[in-house]
């Protein structure tokens, strides 16, 4: 595996220059602005990219205030108390009646109420897990969230704004390329592999994992 800044150089010249891979890159939100974001929209944001994923996206956001009236504001507490008839009835009048998916919305809340028990709040269970075990975190997601497998949890992050990387397409080429993994790093032992890539790369550019991950995918082409 390169050096991160022979990487950054190969989207540098792709891109126009370094002032114009600098415009390209995201950058995590303010952790005191992460740490004040409400329950709901955290759960809110996760069902979003549950109903989402293999759907297409802009027709979710259409209806999403309807969702958001069906199941109560996505306020942890209702949503995970909700009957099968009633999450049914919900997903009928959000207008998207994938039942598996709404379902999902019930177990994550749940999940969501035991983040608070442990932490205070979900945003501080998510925040304030260690930015070198991002690994960990979507790890722990999939384990004890549901529907939470795949890019799905690493999208949800990212739009929140927890510094994090995405195994789009072209960072996974641009791993496989490096001799971290030899497959899209769906396995722990994939991931593992990653983190410690992406840990390696951080210390060398001091940049945050967002952006080594959008460098990573900028590079292959």
């Amino acid at each position: 595996m390169r050096r991160f800044a022979e990487i950054e150089a190969v989207a540098s010249d792709r891109h126009g220059g370094g002032d114009a891979l600098t415009a390209l890159l995201p950058t995590p939100a303010d952790i005191r602005d992460l740490s004040a974001i409400p329950d709901e929209r955290w759960l809110s944001t996760l069902s979003r990219c549950v109903f989402s994923a293999g759907f297409n996206w802009k027709v979710v956001e259409s209806k999403w205030p309807a969702f958001e009236e069906a199941f109560h504001g996505f306020a942890p507490g209702p949503c995970s108390m909700m009957t099968d008839e009633e999450i049914e009835r919900a997903a009928q009048a959000g207008g998207i009646p994938h039942m598996a998916k709404a379902l999902s919305v019930r177990e994550n809340a749940v999940l969501f109420r035991e983040m608070a028990a442990e932490k205070g709040s979900a945003a501080a269970f998510l925040v304030e897990w260690p930015r070198d075990d991002f690994a960990g975190l979507l790890l722990t997601l999939r384990k004890r969230g549901n529907r939470l497998g795949g890019t799905t949890p690493q999208y949800f992050l990212r739009m929140m704004g927890i510094d994090g990387y995405i195994m789009t397409e072209d960072v996974v080429a641009a791993l496989i390329r490096e001799g971290v993994v030899e497959r899209s790093p769906s396995s722990a032992k994939g991931l593992n592999a990653t983190q410690a890539a992406f840990n390696v790369w951080a210390r060398e550019s001091g940049r945050p994992l967002m952006q080594i991950s959008r460098i990573l995918a900028l590079s292959v082409g």
